[in-house]
């Protein structure tokens, strides 16, 4: 049943502070029942039923103390300074105002604080002060009720400072959380849209060559055998060499589950010159020129570098029309790299025509690394794409 009772009041912030406080409750009863034993005069108490009237009118504000401190200090204050007025003696309920004085200063701001530790020590001098008394007696009689109140004052205090300091952490620690969940959610669409770019450019490319090759072997599958074989293979060797991109890329959704198959690396600068021979087997005459010499490269720059001409051979491959030629000419300095891809073909704007994702890509690649992208006709017909990489970009 006490347990029952316990859980109950866990649950109701006024039943617990009522329980708190039920202690004092028999004390009072006794000094009440029992003031004429102790040696309190009934003509100054108005006897048992005005003790007790007293004792209740100054414990009953307590079970609120939580919720309204202020209002339960004044109610209390002031029901012990009618007591002064009409007995001029202490009881046992008078620990009210130290209660009542602890909940204001746990749960008010300052300003309210010291106001009712200043009415406390008002209370405490009235109460010492008696006439023909001396100053001396006085005095100690007054140090010695002000040190409760110093330390009831001094605890509340303290609760209020720690009650804070604990909100204070918790607070950091929600904002902590938050801030990890929107870096994750951030992380994941960077993620996201980086993967869509690399499928962009692996797609294009590939099923681009395809598509070439597929028509090609169409045309040439009674006139030219031979001709046409060669273009079935390239088919198959761009088919499967798109699909194991593609796999590798796909693979990263998957939660980091292994997949039990080799992830090939990322293309670099290394692997230029098989992209240019894959245009050129496609059917793209491709002239390609590296001049200076590579600096320390990130793996993501060289990522970029690959990326954008890919992009450029394949719509120069898709929309320049027959007998279009391009030529790649990337120049290492001491200032960054320049990427410059250019064709004689019909000079159609397909980057920016078609959706404008093979430009947005090339400009995001770029912009990574505080590169910039200009795509557009060519001055002598065609389509030029030309890219600036800085040194030591961001």
């Amino acid at each position: 049943m006490l347990g029952r009772l316990r859980a109950w009041a866990a649950r109701h912030i006024v039943a617990r502070d009522a329980l708190a406080v039920a202690p004092l409750v028999p004390l009072c009863l006794v000094h009440a029942l029992f003031a004429a034993d102790l040696g309190v005069s009934p003509d100054r108490t108005g006897g048992p039923w005005g003790m007790l009237a007293l004792t209740a009118a100054l414990l009953a504000p307590l079970p609120w103390r939580r919720r309204s401190p202020l209002a339960v200090f004044a109610v209390t204050a002031s029901v012990s300074f009618l007591q002064w007025l009409w007995t001029a003696t202490l009881l046992p309920a008078d620990l009210a105002v130290l209660i009542a004085l602890y909940a204001v200063a746990a749960g008010c701001a300052t300003r309210w604080a010291l106001a009712a530790g200043a009415v406390a020590e008002l209370g405490i001098a009235l109460v010492v002060l008696r006439p023909g008394e001396s100053a001396f007696v006085l005095a100690k009689e007054w140090a010695a009720f002000s040190v409760f109140v110093v330390a009831v004052w001094i605890a509340g205090r303290y609760v209020r400072t720690h009650r804070r300091y604990a909100e204070s952490l918790r607070a950091r620690a929600e904002q902590a959380e938050r801030e990890r969940d929107q870096r994750a959610v951030i992380a994941a669409a960077a993620e996201r849209t980086r993967i869509a770019r690399e499928l962009h450019d692996v797609v294009a490319h590939n099923m681009s060559a395809i598509v070439i090759h597929a028509d090609g072997a169409r045309l040439a599958f009674d006139s030219d055998p031979e001709e046409a074989r060669r273009s079935l293979q390239t088919i198959s060797t761009t088919g499967r060499r798109g699909l194991t991109e593609m796999r590798r890329l796909v693979g990263v959704l998957r939660d980091g589950a292994p997949t039990g198959e080799p992830h090939s690396p990322q293309p670099d600068l290394a692997r230029l010159e098989e992209l240019v021979e894959q245009a050129r087997a496609s059917g793209l005459p491709t002239a390609f020129t590296l001049s200076g010499t590579p600096s320390d490269l990130s793996e993501g720059e060289q990522l970029v570098i690959y990326r954008i001409v890919q992009e450029a051979l394949t719509n120069a491959l898709k929309h320049g029309g027959p007998g279009t030629r391009a030529t790649v000419v990337i120049a290492f300095g001491a200032d960054g790299v320049t990427v410059d891809v250019a064709d004689d073909g019909r000079g159609r704007p397909a980057l920016e025509t078609e959706g404008g994702h093979g430009l947005v890509g090339m400009r995001e690649r770029a912009a990574l690394y505080g590169g910039t992208v200009e795509a557009g006709p060519g001055e002598d017909g065609g389509y030029r794409v030309l890219a600036r990489i800085p040194a030591g970009g961001p």
